[in-house]
């Protein structure tokens, strides 16, 4: 798995291990704008992070799975060009009779919050965290991320997905960065 987590992505500067841990968003205002820099609502993220944890990047493009035609061509609806840039709703939804501006927001301070799901890479907290660890995962912070307290699960993670797939994928011409065990 070594291998795997020390391969360059190219064109970002980082390595695979950089982008995973510790699972945060990062911005660089000097680069293109678009993940892995940040997040655009049509950004192949899952498809991506996917390619450059499994595949050797020496031999194939980290774009090689958001290439696939798996996926939907385009959204439903376009995405709107100004903040909050989604989509709009499907129909026609009953609107709030206030026009929204009886909103009620709380200002309670940030203990009174739990966090639900840590989403800065959303595929490492979906497939590379197991199910006994998720909620220590979602609960800990970069520090803990920074410290390696999750690098035994990725680990395990990887090693058994990679068990899993290594054979589909040499049987589909792809070369895995990992040799199964």
């Amino acid at each position: 798995m070594t291998a795997c987590l020390n391969q360059a992505i190219p064109g970002t500067g980082f390595t695979v291990a950089q982008a995973v841990v510790p699972d945060t968003l990062t911005l660089t205002l000097s680069a293109a704008s678009g993940f892995p820099n940040g997040r655009r609502l049509p950004d192949p993220v899952i498809d991506v992070t996917l390619a450059v944890i499994f595949l050797d990047l020496t031999r194939h493009s980290p774009a090689l799975f958001a290439g696939l035609p798996v996926n939907p061509s385009a959204n439903d609806q376009p995405f709107r060009t100004s903040f909050p840039y989604l989509a709009p709703p499907q129909g026609s939804p009953s609107l709030a009779a206030t026009g929204g501006t009886s909103f009620n927001f709380r200002t309670d301070g940030p203990s009174s919050y739990v966090r639900v799901d840590r989403m800065g890479m959303p595929a490492v907290a979906t497939a590379l965290i197991g199910s006994s660890a998720k909620t220590a995962y979602n609960a800990a912070d970069p520090v803990n991320d920074a410290n390696g307290d999750f690098v035994p699960e990725l680990t395990a993670q990887l090693t058994g997905l990679t068990n899993a797939l290594a054979d589909d994928l040499t049987g589909l011409g792809l070369t895995p960065c990992a040799r199964p065990r």
